[in-house]
Parts: C-alpha cells; sequence; structure tokens
C-alpha cells in the first residue's frame, strides 16, 4: 500500500480536536482569505471548544506562518 498523499493527510489530520476541526478545512478558509488567527476562527469554528483554542491556536498560528499569511 502506498503513501497517503497530502489532500487526504490534510482531510485526516485534525488541527481543532474539540470541534473536529481537519488541516484542510483551515488551509481552505486561508486560502479563501482568512488572513489572521481570528479570520481562521471565526471561518472555520476553530477555537469555540472546551480548550477555548489553547491547542489549536498554535497550529492555526503555523498554518498561517507557512501560507506566507503570518
Amino acid at each position: 500500500m502506498g503513501e497517503l498523499s497530502p489532500e487526504l493527510m490534510d482531510k485526516l489530520t485534525k488541527v481543532c480536536l474539540c470541534k473536529g476541526i481537519p488541516r484542510s478545512t483551515m488551509k481552505k478558509a486561508i486560502l479563501e482569505g482568512a488572513d489572521t488567527l481570528e479570520k481562521v476562527r471565526k471561518a472555520t469554528g476553530a477555537g469555540s471548544g472546551p480548550c477555548s483554542g489553547r491547542r489549536c491556536t498554535p497550529k492555526i498560528l503555523e498554518l498561517l506562518e507557512n501560507q506566507g499569511k503570518a
């Protein structure tokens, strides 16, 4: 069996564990113009779970940085 494609890994990798939001959703929001942490949170619902973004915030910031937005 071959390796999983990056696109499939993005769908399977949860950035916001509380809400079950995958990396693919975060990347889509960023590509559609969410260029700050707050905009990504608003577009995806991330950070509104029980941990209040303590787990997903660093991951979102890393995605923003990797997309050249941070």
